[in-house]
Formats: C-alpha cells, structure tokens, sequence
C-alpha cells in the first residue's frame, strides 16, 4: 500500500485527475481513495504542513495518527 501527500485548493477535482490517470506521476497506483485530509486558511501553512509530512518525523506522524 502506498500513501499519497499532497496539495490542492480543488481537492474532488485532484482526486478525479490522480483516480484517471492524468497525473503521470500518481497513474501506475490507481485507484485513489482519500482517508484523511485538513484544511488551512492559509497556503504557507498548508504547504509547511505537506513538507512536514514529507519528512521523516512527519512520515511516522502520519502513518501512526492520520490513517
């Protein structure tokens, strides 16, 4: 099983586009379901927080806590 992390202000309309294959990066591991997801007011935070998780430290928060 793999997790993906990521960000978007249209997050049905970037699921639909991992979930049909446009996303060349994300295509051999469709199909795409999400388990967690948070929302900020403000980008900065937003894209700290997806960096976080990108990280060791934030990986293990992750898989332990979010999904």
């Amino acid at each position: 099983m793999s997790y993906y992390v990521g960000v978007t202000e249209d997050l049905k309309t970037r699921l639909q586009e991992h979930n049909r294959g446009d996303v060349r990066y994300t295509s051999s591991k469709i199909p795409y379901k999400i388990s967690w997801y948070g929302v900020f007011k403000e980008k900065n935070k937003a894209l700290a927080f997806e960096k976080y998780l990108k990280q060791g430290s934030g990986f293990a928060f992750a898989r332990k806590r979010l999904v």
